[in-house]
C-alpha cells in the first residue's frame, strides 16, 4: 500500500526558522523547503567545514525530489533497477543505499558532538529515540533492531491499542522500516541525519535493497493509518531531536567516522 505523495513545497508556505531549546546549547531550526539532494549535501559540508567552536548547532528540515543515495562503502549492487529514472548520488555518510522523495521528512543534524559530550553511538541512539517518540505522538508503535540502525514497526502495547492504535496494520507491517539514519562525523561534528516516511510513493523502495537488506519492507505513516501533515510531523520530530541531543553523558565525542 502506498499513499498519494504530498505536493512538493506545499508544507513550507508558512514555515520560518526558529531556535529550539536543546540543553545548555540551543539549536537553530532551518526550514529549507524542497531542495535538490546535491544542494543540501554541498551545503552541509560547507557549513561543517566553516564552523568554529562557537558556531550554533543547526537542524535542517528538507524535502527532496526523488533520489537514491549510496553510502561511503555502499555496494552499487543494492540498486536493483538501474533504469528507474531516479538519479543515484554517492555520498560520504555510512551505510548502504536509501531513497529520498516527496512526502518524506529529511532532518539533517549539524551538531558539535564534542561540545555536547556525545559519542557517535550515543547520538545514533538519541536520534532513534526522537523518532520513536515522534511516532508515538501519532499512536504508532515502533522500535529499534539490533545491528540495523533505523526505526521499525512494532506490535502495539495494550495501552496503545486502547488509545486507538491500528493493531491490524501494525501486525501486517511489523518489522517494516519507517525511518532510516546515516551520519558523517568530521572533526567532532555531525552532518547527514535521519529520514522519516510520512506520506509518499513507496514504489522506488522496491528498486533497491533498503540499507542493504534484501526484501526489507519500507512503509510510511499513511500506510499505518495516520493522516498527518508533513510540516506538523516535521516540527514534532525537530523538537524531539533537539530535546534528545541536549543531554551531556560524561564521555568525549569521537572526532571522525561515519555510521548508518
Amino acid at each position: 500500500m502506498s499513499a498519494t505523495p504530498l505536493a512538493l513545497s506545499q508544507e513550507f508556505t508558512d514555515a520560518s526558522d526558529t531556535v529550539l531549546s536543546s540543553g545548555e546549547y540551543s539549536a537553530a531550526l532551518r526550514w529549507r523547503g524542497v531542495e535538490p539532494y546535491q544542494q543540501s549535501f554541498d551545503a552541509m559540508r560547507s557549513f561543517t567545514d566553516a564552523r568554529t567552536p562557537d558556531t550554533q548547532d543547526e537542524i535542517w528540515l528538507v524535502e527532496h525530489p526523488p533520489v537514491f543515495t549510496l553510502g561511503l562503502a555502499g555496494d552499487p549492487a543494492h540498486l536493483l533497477l538501474a533504469e528507474s529514472g531516479i538519479p543515484l548520488v554517492k555520498v560520504d555518510r555510512g551505510g548502504q543505499i536509501t531513497y529520498h522523495g516527496p512526502g518524506q521528512i529529511v532532518a539533517y543534524l549539524l551538531i558539535d558532538l564534542r561540545r555536547r559530550k556525545l559519542m557517535v553511538r550515543e547520538l545514533v541512539r538519541r536520534i532513534e529515540e526522537a523518532v520513536i517518540e515522534t511516532l508515538a505522538t501519532y499512536n504508532l508503535a515502533t522500535d529499534r533492531k539490533a545491528g540495523a540502525p533505523g526505526i521499525y514497526v512494532a506490535a502495539p502495547s495494550a495501552v496503545q491499542a486502547d488509545r486507538g492504535a491500528n493493531v491490524r496494520l501494525h501486525q501486517l507491517h511489523q518489522g517494516a522500516k519507517i525511518a532510516a539514519l546515516g551520519l558523517k562525523i568530521r572533526n567532532g561534528c555531525s552532518y547527514h541525519g535521519v529520514s522519516l516516511n510520512v506520506q509518499m510513493d513507496l514504489q522506488p523502495f522496491l528498486a533497491i535493497n533498503p540499507c542493504g537488506y534484501a526484501g526489507l519492507e519500507t512503509v510510511d505513516m499513511a500506510t499505518l493509518g495516520v493522516a498527518a501533515g508533513w510540516r506538523d510531523v516535521a516540527f514534532v520530530l525537530a523538537e524531539r531531536l533537539a530535546h534528545q541531543i541536549g543531554g551531556h553523558p560524561a564521555i568525549a565525542a569521537a572526532t571522525t567516522g561515519s555510521t548508518e
